[in-house]
């Protein structure tokens, strides 16, 4: 177990070192399966407990309003509580509230068991590689860059896969269950073999202060934001009380949680001066673009996928697999890149193009397109992810000083959230508007009397006429066939606007790159970044 003297940690080696590997890869990996998984399965879990597909939603929104609020406040949490401690805290949260998802017999029972899982799980990615790190010595860290990187690969990859296999075979509490063992072990093992830094022995709490206006004003007002970025579309936006109401609580308490920040108190849960660094600034408005089309996509793949060519969910989520693969080793050469002073600027460069070119391959296909044809625009977005997500941190956080590495790395993850839920609303908006868009065109095609439409009526309704169905009904049922035909396409054709929209925003910003300051980083800001960054 770990030492209760202050002297300085040692890095653990042999087989010490990889029970600590596999401890923080799997805390991590529990998590962003846990951001995925659910998706595949709400409309079983609609089914079961009742309610209706826009009320489940609420099981992802907890969870990201959770996760958006924790995640600025990790830096100040593992001060306070230590981080071995903090740790070991969020991996139990997370599984008892993981157990409690499983048992729910209601819809908010579940919605508080999954707020709950979002806030232990708000801490585990940063603070699992920042555990990574410290296992190893500083000539090997790209190697633990690499593993990591592999680590938040597989956690998305599997997530789908998983779920749909689960959905497909078992009950949905099974996508909660599967947590409980290996946050079981990973509380076993961090408490035997996880070393506690100089700084977490004889933690005096009283000389640390809580700025509790600070987070009171940023759980309303970020909680606020992120709802009515995730409720928006399907509550009708500002038709709805509750949008109006939580819309005002954002406007009145993000602006107060500034001035308090920059103003009020001298010590801040959150520093936001570290915004006046142009980098951190034009950093953070990429990484909105980067969880824009990251989200997005993780949105709109299994929708098309399933609702327009047909797809099952487990084989929905199999296609995933060989991107996952092609991806892995895509971490260990940017990790290599970075190592020997290649510009991180022109990385996410060609980060961005993948992206962009992934968004405007799939809003080429249709249908018919076949499974490989998915996979081959997954592996380019796998890569684009792997060229984007560490390498943006690092150019954005590489001009501040050190002191000012844990809040302007915490938020750059926040603004990452942020981005996600701003590209889920602009996406569910959108589908909505260009579907009603394109049925309106769809339907104007189809004239009485035009010979394509009577043609396709009348082979219809010969068709139900051959199964015993009465005439009358047969051409009723004809109507209702070509009704659905319209609406599938006019659903897809919305589809494909809302890729080539999430490639607009990449082209768009991709100026904003060449306003970022180039700098080589030292070892420790190299660490202190790798450690905060997932």
């Amino acid at each position: 177990m770990a030492t209760q003297t202050a002297g300085p940690a040692a890095v653990p080696t042999g087989f010490r070192r990889w029970i600590v590997v596999i401890t923080a890869i799997s805390a991590a990996i529990i998590e962003l399966i846990d951001t995925s998984i659910v998706n595949v399965g709400l409309t079983d879990i609609a089914g079961n407990l009742g309610v209706t597909i826009e009320d489940v939603s609420w099981v992802v929104t907890a969870y990201a309003i959770a996760n958006v609020i924790v995640i600025p406040m990790t830096s100040f949490l593992q001060r306070y509580f230590g981080r071995k401690n903090y740790y070991i805290g969020s991996i139990i949260l997370f599984t008892l509230a993981s157990y409690g998802c499983g048992f729910a017999n209601d819809l908010w029972t579940l919605v508080i068991f999954r707020f709950l899982q979002g806030v232990g799980g708000g801490a585990l990615l940063s603070t699992s590689q920042g555990l990574m790190y410290d296992s190893f010595p500083p000539s090997q860290r790209p190697l633990a860059s690499a593993l990591f990187g592999m680590g938040i690969v597989l956690g998305p990859t599997l997530g789908p896969t998983l779920g749909g296999y689960i959905i497909d075979n078992y009950h949905w509490s099974w996508m909660f269950y599967i947590n409980v063992p290996i946050g079981i072990v990973a509380v076993i093992l961090s408490i035997l073999y996880i070393d506690k830094q100089p700084e977490e022995y004889n933690i005096d709490r009283r000389l640390i202060p809580i700025d509790q206006l600070g987070i009171l004003l940023l759980a309303v007002g970020v909680g606020s934001l992120q709802y009515v970025l995730e409720r928006g579309e399907a509550d009708d936006w500002f038709d709805d009380n509750v949008i109006r109401w939580l819309s005002v609580m954002a406007v009145v308490c993000i602006p107060a949680f500034i001035w308090w920040e920059l103003r009020g108190t001298k010590e801040p849960v959150v520093d936001l001066r570290v915004l006046k660094n142009r980098n951190l600034t034009i950093g953070s408005l990429l990484i909105v673009v980067v969880g824009y089309g990251l989200f997005t996509s993780v949105l709109l793949y299994p929708l098309f996928a399933q609702r327009i060519v047909g797809l099952t969910a487990t084989k929905t989520g199999q296609l995933l697999i060989p991107s996952g693969l092609v991806t892995l080793p895509m971490f260990a050469i940017v990790g290599r890149m970075l190592a020997k002073g290649v510009s991180p600027r022109l990385i996410v460069m060609l980060g961005y193009v993948a992206f962009a070119s992934f968004c405007f391959i799939m809003s080429t296909y249709n249908a018919d397109t076949a499974g490989w044809f998915f996979v081959q625009a997954l592996m380019i977005r796998g890569v684009g992810l792997a060229l984007t997500n560490v390498p943006l941190i690092n150019q954005s956080v590489s001009t501040l000083e050190p002191r000012q590495l844990p809040t302007g790395i915490a938020l750059v993850n926040m603004m990452r959230q942020l981005g996600g839920a701003f590209g889920i609303a602009v996406t569910n908006t959108y589908v909505t508007t260009r579907t009603a868009y394109h049925r309106t065109e769809l339907v104007s095609n189809l004239q009485a009397g035009d010979m394509i439409t009577d043609e396709r009526v009348t082979a219809l309704t010969q068709g139900l006429i051959a199964k015993g169905i009465n005439a009358m009904d047969a051409v009723s049922g004809a109507y209702k066939v070509i009704d659905g035909i319209v609406t599938r396409q006019a659903l897809m054709l919305s589809y494909l606007d809302t890729f080539r929209l999430a490639g607009l925003f990449f082209v768009v910003s991709f100026p904003l790159l060449f306003l970022l300051k180039s700098k080589k980083m030292d070892a420790a800001t190299a660490k202190a970044v790798a450690d905060a960054a997932h």
